[in-house]
């Protein structure tokens, strides 16, 4: 008989689950900013709000519809309220860090504008939702056969 593999802790099941929906999102919020601030022409912070604001809206939905499916959907107008007004946060720190690089430190390569957005602003602002998602946006749903909330037979 084969051993059985000890199934993932449930929050690292979550945080891999936001944490591939979030490299979409990623996806998502490259090629946007890219195409907008490159090909386009588009002045580099409006070419960061855009791009996020285009990841924002897939993230949503994937986290809504996967990562955090079994939690509560009673309150959905609620939900969705919390999760604009957190990502809105991410997308001030996100891009925050493209404008201090880009206007405050001169820092205006291609490169640089990337870097700072992509990676700092970007890592920043993911651990921030991350949080806020999984503690204000998509709360746990009430056990109903007193099983805690995530439990080994909720595993996807």
């Amino acid at each position: 008989m084969r051993p059985r593999l000890p199934l993932p802790h449930p929050l690292a099941r979550e945080a891999a689950k936001f944490g591939t929906v979030g490299a979409f999102g990623f996806l998502v919020n490259v090629v946007v900013f890219n195409l907008c601030a490159q090909a386009l022409g588009v002045e580099p912070l409006l070419s960061g709000l855009l791009a996020t604001c285009a990841a924002i809206t897939a993230n949503y939905f994937g986290n809504r519809h996967w990562t955090y499916r079994d939690r509560d959907k009673g309150r959905q107008r609620r939900e969705a309220g919390l999760f604009v007004l957190f990502s809105c946060v991410g997308l001030l720190l996100e891009n925050a860090a493209l404008a201090i690089s880009h206007y405050g430190l001169g820092f205006t390569s291609v490169l640089a504008d990337n870097l700072a957005k992509n990676v700092i602003g970007l890592g920043i602002a993911s651990a921030f939702r991350f949080w806020s998602y999984r503690t204000w946006v998509f709360t746990e749903r009430a056990p109903r056969d007193g099983r805690p909330a995530h439990s080994p037979a909720d595993a996807v």
